[in-house]
């Protein structure tokens, strides 16, 4: 799914109401319909009383057609009007007097001498600010958004919490409405699913309200919301005279004394992936652990007890993983340096990996072309330094994958995937999945699927799919405090599994095609 910026929204309204023959506020209506048409659907007319806090832009004109609905419906409503500027929409004053015309008459606030009192059970609709939204709030709506949250009410925000802006970070923490529910036009915003942004959008659902396909189908975007209808057609299947030979063979560098679990891990999500063969290279403490729990596994030992201290091996494998519980010894260090310089096979690096090249930048370009960067918020960070906000930190981070050409995949809630200037947002995975070793996993799987023939992205990118979709099922047993990596690993057959089943059918009301009078 394309996520677009604030500006090509409003480029996608020009064109479709142009090219479709229509007004700016019959587009508005339908964007108020579908609202009306959401909320009719769960509610059915419930006697709970509804306030609508609409500013005096395009997203109040929302708010206001949406009043005008939910009355005309019989629903217990409150309308306000945020008068924080003199300047108007003129969509929002055609709404305005559409809903007098209904004598509606909402109450104008333009200050924090009073605001009108919530209770608990109630339910607030959010339409002060929308994606326009390019300066800070005034102090006394500041005061009217936290007096919202204090109410405890649900929160229902149109398109994007009030004071969030779409192209750069928070400026204060107290002027953002911190939504319950968001229902957003048409796609989603990048914001939803960044970490200090994404805390405002609990939850969010998206309402086609009829922009031009042509312009959303043609027009360039920089991220994508990856789901089951993406990663679907990068899916590899298997052929019935294949052999364990056809599906790569995967060896997995790393450990140390005390952390041999981390190879265990990621060669267990290589073997669930799919890889063919997986070798494991482990110091010499590694072999017992690994033979005795691991047996579909081959371990190659290190000559050195405990840490990794020269890396020779004699077989060739298809992809290579390095990093994962290796340690910083002086000796192994000086390894993996050695090993950079001799390698050209496809590379996943993660963990003590990344945190070497951090320190010794240069040996950044012996990466081989597309090499796997599996970075958590700390590793990137020594990578690519610090930032301001999370817009920065991707504007570095694809500056980063271009000078190293690399795929770059930043972990986290969504965890995103740059490559060659573009972005691609995972949308499986929950918190249970922030446990010890899930990350060795994730590096087992996405080396398993290079292994068999993926390209370095299309593994990166079905691999995050993959390991969040195998925590989302594993959960349903577990829970979300007691899942552990070793489940997460085990339950990759059923996230495969998953990628073929039907969605179940729905039914749900057919939108009311109404006109404003």
């Amino acid at each position: 799914m394309k996520i677009f910026s604030g500006e090509q929204i409003y480029e996608a309204d020009r064109f479709t109401i142009e090219k479709q023959g229509i007004t700016s506020d019959a587009l508005m209506e339908r964007a108020a319909m579908q609202i009306f048409n959401w909320l009719h659907l769960r509610m059915q007319g419930a006697p709970v009383k509804i306030h609508l806090f609409c500013g005096i832009g395009n997203n109040g004109g929302d708010g206001i057609a949406l009043a005008r609905h939910l009355q005309e419906h019989g629903y217990h409503i409150a309308v306000y009007v945020v008068n924080y500027s003199q300047a108007r929409s003129k969509d929002f004053l055609i709404n305005l007097e559409r809903l007098k015309d209904r004598k509606i008459w909402p109450e104008f606030l333009d200050s924090d001498k009073h605001f009108p009192e919530i209770g608990r059970e109630d339910i607030v609709v959010d339409a002060i600010f929308g994606i326009g939204l390019n300066r800070p709030p005034a102090p006394w709506v500041v005061n009217l958004m936290q007096h919202l949250h204090r109410s405890e009410a649900f929160i229902l925000s149109v398109d994007v919490p009030s004071g969030l802006y779409t192209n750069k970070g928070i400026e204060n923490p107290d002027a953002v409405v911190k939504a319950n529910f968001v229902l957003s036009f048409q796609a989603p915003k990048l914001v939803f699913f960044l970490p200090e942004t994404g805390v405002y959008s609990n939850q969010w659902e998206i309402l086609d309200i009829g922009l031009d396909q042509e312009y959303l189908m043609q027009t360039e975007n920089e991220y994508d919301l990856i789901g089951k209808n993406e990663v679907l057609p990068l899916y590899k299947p298997r052929e019935k005279f294949a052999h364990k030979g056809s599906y790569g063979h995967s060896l997995i560098i790393g450990g140390s004394r005390g952390k041999i679990g981390a190879v265990h891990l990621a060669a267990r999500g290589c073997l669930r992936v799919g890889s063919g063969l997986v070798t494991t290279y482990v110091p010499k403490c590694g072999l017992t652990p690994l033979q005795s729990n691991l047996p579909e596994a081959m371990v190659i030992n290190d000559s050195d007890e405990y840490y990794i201290s020269k890396i020779e091996f004699d077989i060739t494998p298809k992809a290579i993983a390095i990093g994962v519980g290796l340690g910083k010894e002086k000796t192994t260090i000086r390894a993996f340096t050695n090993f950079l310089k001799a390698n050209d096979l496809p590379l996943v690096v993660d963990a003590d990996a990344l945190n070497i090249l951090s320190e010794n930048k240069t040996l950044l370009k012996l990466l081989p072309k597309e090499s796997v960067l599996t970075p958590h918020p700390k590793e990137l960070e020594r990578l690519i330094g610090t930032w301001k906000d999370d817009f920065e930190k991707l504007k570095k981070a694809k500056a980063f994958s271009k000078k190293y050409d690399c795929v770059l995949v930043i972990k986290g809630a969504h965890t995103i995937t740059i490559y060659e200037g573009r972005g691609y947002i995972n949308s499986t995975g929950n918190p249970g999945m922030a446990t010890a070793g899930s990350g060795d996993v994730l590096t087992g799987i996405i080396t398993g699927l290079i292994a068999q023939g993926y390209p370095s992205l299309n593994a990166a990118v079905f691999g995050v799919y993959l390991h969040g979709r195998a925590g989302d099922i594993a959960i349903e047993e577990t829970g979300y405090q007691a899942l552990i990596a070793s489940a997460i690993a085990d339950t990759v057959g059923k996230a495969y599994i998953d990628l073929f089943k039907m969605p179940e059918v729905t039914q749900q009301e057919e939108p009311q095609d109404e006109t404003a009078k």
